[in-house]
């Protein structure tokens, strides 16, 4: 079965991506993350996904790098749970639809590897998400391979970053830095 996989970071992406080729599934990437910011944050981001997909022969799909479209979506709604939840909706959704567009039967998200993400909301979005579109979405609990997946990414060179990737959460990052 071919299954399209949301694609947040390369970090993320190794343990999510180890697991479902072993259960059999035909796994393409799909870096869609409009939320990055600054724009050489994203770059350095692709650039990770880019090559280490590359050393694991795995088709990763680049839509535009379209921030507005985070902006948009999440303007007037800054507080972290309600922007946190609209984006990962606005990139769930724009998956299930580029899952469809490519004929996949599924589709998912490395987002579900992070112990620092609400794991039900997501599933949450990812169900309504595959009813609006009519693909699957895949569940899985993937934190389990989170802290190795990091490991094997930092004793391998790869770029990791420090925050979520929005603008205000890097500024959480920042302020919390500075009172330390």
């Amino acid at each position: 079965m071919k299954l399209l996989l949301h694609t947040c970071c390369a970090p993320c992406m190794i343990y999510p991506l180890e697991r479902l080729r072993e259960k059999g599934y035909q796994v393409s990437g799909f870096f869609y993350n409009p939320n990055i910011h600054p724009f050489s944050e994203y770059k350095n981001r692709r650039k990770a996904v880019e090559d280490y997909s590359k050393t694991q022969n795995a088709e990763v799909f680049y839509p535009e790098y379209a921030p507005q479209e985070y902006f948009q979506a999440v303007n007037l709604n800054e507080s972290s749970q309600q922007r946190c939840s609209i984006c990962w909706k606005l990139r769930l959704v724009k998956t299930a639809q580029a899952a469809k567009e490519k004929n996949f039967q599924a589709f998912s998200t490395t987002l579900l590897v992070s112990p620092y993400q609400d794991q039900q909301l997501l599933k949450k979005i990812g169900e309504e998400a595959a009813e609006e579109s009519g693909i699957n979405f895949y569940y899985e609990d993937f934190r389990s391979g989170f802290k190795r997946a990091h490991e094997k990414a930092k004793s391998g060179g790869i770029y990791c970053q420090k925050y979520c990737g929005c603008i205000y959460s890097e500024i959480e990052r920042c302020r919390k830095s500075a009172k330390h």
